[in-house]
């Protein structure tokens, strides 16, 4: 587990989520041009339940999604 610092709406939060998962983040957000505060933040107005499993299950179905290309 490690914990990250992000701004969401105008305030900072941390997230404690597995280097895999953040590592993962990191790359769709680049594929998809935009800042890991912008996906997250996207994330969290969609959520249900915490932060870091919102992330954890999009982190999944993503994968899941290209595995199935």
């Amino acid at each position: 587990m490690e914990k990250h610092s992000v701004t969401l709406s105008g305030h900072p939060t941390s997230i404690s989520i597995e280097r895999e998962f953040w590592d993962i983040l990191k790359k769709i957000a680049k594929n998809r041009n935009q800042t890991m505060n912008s996906l997250i933040s996207d994330l969290d107005k969609k959520r249900q339940g915490n932060l870091s499993s919102a992330i954890r299950l999009f982190v999944l179905r993503e994968v899941q999604l290209k595995s199935e290309e």
